[in-house]
């Protein structure tokens, strides 16, 4: 694959344009998707499950009635039974590392008695009912069923709510077996924008929920940013990415592999990038990245987007690997060096943090407990993985008797005139004066 992916230096003095090239994204949703995705949510606000059957039979080839729209429990059953034993130990494996990790998430309500009397804590409290959006173009997700779905049942949602288009072939049944494992209540056979709009509004047959989680293409996500307000969302994910930090100690052939693990997932956007302070090492995963793809079914893809997205790029030191790093804000960043715990500090923005050249990225895609759903496009500047603290809402408690009222009218009633409020002020005098 040399003739596929560049070797780019920072001392290049147009390096800055061409790695501006490299990281540049396409839009999560064009005009066109933008407006295609507004018309979808609109209808089926207006006409619900009948919206929701058309739009099923023109995008995903399936005809199906308000009672078929639900996805039952005989057939969930079934693609339980069909799972070969491994399967099923390796999804139930993958689901206990994901509760346990997620288990130390939790938050607990908090209270306290200040010097004036006043009683003030914080609630915390689980919602109530989410909807968990799996995809179901390029591929199949039980991994995203796991991730997206177990911490919300940590957080103790009571409701769990999943939609997926089922296609005219029918469900993956690893899908299924993943839902039964994650403990889903209900399952409906409907995707795209669709979808979306049916958990934010409710049909006759789909319940309204109070939170969207899980990826999707780019009609799923203009979906969710339309409804966002009237539900919540988790957020807009975008195409996968790699950051790897390696120097001389790195084996060639762990870098090259992990590059391509990222290249392969099929939306031709996503992003691969090597930092090394070594010309040598830039070229020896080069050779690798050659000799490993020959023998992946999905090396034109993987082409793909490494000539369009993916770099071997050559830093002056790691210091300045670390800080372009910091820059990218990478989704995932891998420090495949025998010396990574001496770097993990300097990480200032990352999704998740792969440290040492035995952590690859796809322990955390499946198993290793941390959460895969995790911020792209720069957004690990100011976003966390998916978490138990998505899933719950913190509610303020105030609590005051006479003498804390007392001690604090002074300033409450100065403030409230300060704005011009006087009703503020007046609710706060009249408890002083008994009520008169």
């Amino acid at each position: 694959m040399p003739d596929i992916i560049r070797i780019l230096s920072t001392s290049q003095r147009d390096f800055t344009r061409q790695f501006a090239a490299i990281r540049e994204r396409s839009a999560t949703a064009s005009p066109h998707v933008d407006g295609q995705a507004r018309r979808i949510v609109e209808a089926v606000r207006r006409r619900g499950d009948r919206a929701l059957i058309d739009f099923t039979r023109r995008f995903d080839g399936v005809s199906l009635t308000p009672a078929k729209l639900r996805v039952g429990r005989a057939e969930i059953d079934a693609a339980v039974r069909s799972l070969s034993p491994a399967a099923l130990r390796a999804l139930r494996t993958a689901a206990r590392r994901i509760a346990a990790y997620h288990r130390r998430q939790r938050q607990r309500s908090w209270r306290y008695r200040d010097s004036l009397g006043f009683t003030l804590g914080q609630r915390i409290s689980p919602l109530q009912r989410v909807g968990l959006y799996v995809p179901g173009g390029h591929g199949s997700y039980p991994s995203s069923v796991l991730m997206n779905a177990i911490p919300a049942r940590v957080a103790g949602v009571r409701e769990l709510i999943m939609v997926s288009p089922a296609g005219p072939a029918g469900y993956n049944p690893a899908v299924l077996a993943a839902a039964a494992i994650a403990g889903l209540d209900q399952i409906y056979r409907i995707g795209g924008a669709q979808a979306v709009a049916a958990l934010a509004f409710g049909t006759a047959t789909v319940p309204a929920v109070d939170k969207i989680v899980g990826p999707g293409n780019a009609w799923v996500q203009a979906a969710k940013r339309h409804v966002y307000g009237i539900v919540d969302i988790d957020k807009i994910a975008g195409p996968s990415e790699v950051v790897v930090i390696a120097d001389a100690s790195t084996p060639p052939a762990f870098a090259a592999a992990d590059l391509l693990a990222q290249a392969e997932h099929g939306s031709g956007d996503e992003c691969a990038v090597l930092l090394t302070p070594s010309l040598r090492v830039a070229e020896a995963v080069r050779r690798a990245l050659d000799d490993q793809s020959k023998a992946l079914p999905r090396r034109a893809d993987i082409a793909r987007v490494l000539r369009r997205r993916g770099a071997l790029v050559v830093v002056r030191t790691m210091r300045e690997a670390v800080e372009l790093a910091n820059q990218i804000a990478p989704e995932h960043l891998e420090l495949l060096t025998t010396d990574a715990a001496r770097w993990v500090p300097a990480i200032r923005n990352a999704g998740a943090i792969f440290a040492g050249p035995y952590a690859a990225a796809p322990l955390g895609d499946y198993a290793a407990g941390p959460n895969h759903v995790l911020p792209t496009g720069g957004t690990a500047r100011f976003s966390s993985p998916l978490g138990v603290y998505d899933f719950v809402k913190r509610t303020s408690v105030i609590g005051a008797d006479a003498r804390a009222v007392r001690a604090l009218a002074p300033t409450i009633t100065a403030l409230a005139q300060l704005e011009g409020y006087q009703a503020h002020a007046a609710a706060v005098r009249v408890r002083l004066n008994g009520g008169e």
